[in-house]
């Protein structure tokens, strides 16, 4: 299973740059710390040549991802630039409101391989911080860079456990959660849930 996660996080080495200016559109203000999730990562080496954030970490799961990714930044020079911390969904390894852009690719499409949990997504965020969840190209990424890599890219989604899903599904997780308020579903360039912080805490926003 891991040998097919390095592989397709590799495979889409050409987007990452194109996805990396849709995320820091989204974002949409002078980002601080940055923070990558998952089984699905490489995008923050680009916010760094980008110079989308001030700090930079990948926390890494399933246990094993910690060294493919320690390898990955040696190989980029970038072993003394961003970090790898061993993680778990939930995040509980990341402290409370720490981060100001989260980047989560894969969460919605892999339940029988990890569940992604919104609402640690919404905790470790600083207050006016961004997470964007989901999964795609991104709106940027232009069609010669997608053909020579789509076919690969489905067969390995399919052999690591990918689920198609809906907006009205990813809704209702939403709405399970409770954070119906600080989310948006967005089908451009993908399908991601974009999740914003709010300058006010929760607890005074919901009185």
């Amino acid at each position: 299973m891991l040998r097919f996660v390095q592989e397709i996080n590799l495979l889409w080495e050409p987007v990452y740059p194109h996805l990396a200016r849709h995320i820091s559109d989204v974002c949409g203000r002078e980002v601080g710390p940055v923070l990558e999730v998952g089984p699905f990562c490489g995008v923050i080496y680009d916010l760094v040549r980008q110079k989308t954030g001030s700090s930079f970490v990948i926390a890494s799961f399933p246990s094993g991802m910690e060294t493919f990714y320690g390898e990955e930044t040696r190989k980029r020079g970038m072993a003394d630039i961003v970090s790898v911390v061993p993680a778990s969904p939930a995040l509980v390894e990341i402290g409370d409101e720490t981060v100001d852009l989260l980047v989560f690719r894969g969460a919605l499409f892999f339940p029988s391989f990890f569940t992604a949990d919104h609402r640690a997504v919404l905790r470790v965020l600083k207050p006016g911080g961004t997470a964007f969840v989901g999964g795609g190209f991104g709106k940027y990424t232009p069609p010669e860079v997608i053909h020579p890599l789509a076919d690969r890219s489905r067969e390995l989604n399919y052999l690591i456990g990918k689920k198609e899903t809906t907006v009205d599904e990813i809704r209702k997780d939403l709405e399970a959660a409770g954070i119906t308020e600080n989310a948006e579903v967005v089908t451009e360039g993908g399908l991601w849930v974009v999740l914003k912080k709010p300058l006010e805490p929760l607890e005074r926003l919901e009185r």
